[in-house]
């Protein structure tokens, strides 16, 4: 079973069993709804360490506080700071079109519309207008691609390839 990431624990919040959590995820309302299973991975295993069982969620600045079912306390929850918290594949839903799981883009080759390879999808930003995906190219400095229609012209899941129209000053 394929496991995909969905947060990073990365503290305690206050005393009942809170953790702070930096999400990589869209879909983080979907995520962390009450009753929600998420893998808790403590390593690079394939399997997780724990499943744990959404009891609360709530945003708090930049993070999604989330308590679980069975551990209420913080001397419950200290063990689980910098563990990943991933969703199984069973859990994951059909996309409309033109909406893709982080995982599906990360990774990607990206080119322009005239065939030149402008580098490797590393990391997705969320801007809160639209994201913005990081392209690592072989040598230098990172470029940053704003998914809009503009710029983005196909996206090929299957063969991991994506064609951008490169305007003037994307790639300074």
């Amino acid at each position: 079973m394929e496991w995909y990431k969905v947060g990073k624990i990365v503290n305690t919040h206050g005393i009942w069993g809170e953790i702070r959590v930096i999400s990589t995820t869209d879909f983080a309302d979907e995520r962390y709804e009450v009753g929600s299973e998420l893998g808790l991975f403590k390593t690079d295993d394939a399997k997780p360490t724990i499943i744990v069982k959404v009891a609360s969620h709530r945003k708090h600045k930049n993070f999604d506080l989330l308590t679980f079912e069975g551990y209420g306390l913080l001397k419950e929850v200290e063990g689980f700071r910098d563990a990943v918290l991933k969703v199984s594949e069973k859990y994951l839903t059909e996309l409309e079109d033109n909406e893709f799981y982080y995982h599906e883009i990360i990774g990607c080759t990206v080119e322009s519309t005239e065939g030149e390879t402008i580098g490797t999808i590393t990391e997705i930003l969320q801007t809160g207008a639209n994201d913005v995906w990081t392209v690592q190219p072989e040598k230098g400095k990172a470029h940053y691609i704003p998914y809009i229609e503009d710029v983005v012209k196909s996206v090929d899941i299957e063969n991991k390839k994506i064609v951008i129209e490169v305007l003037d000053g994307l790639l300074s």
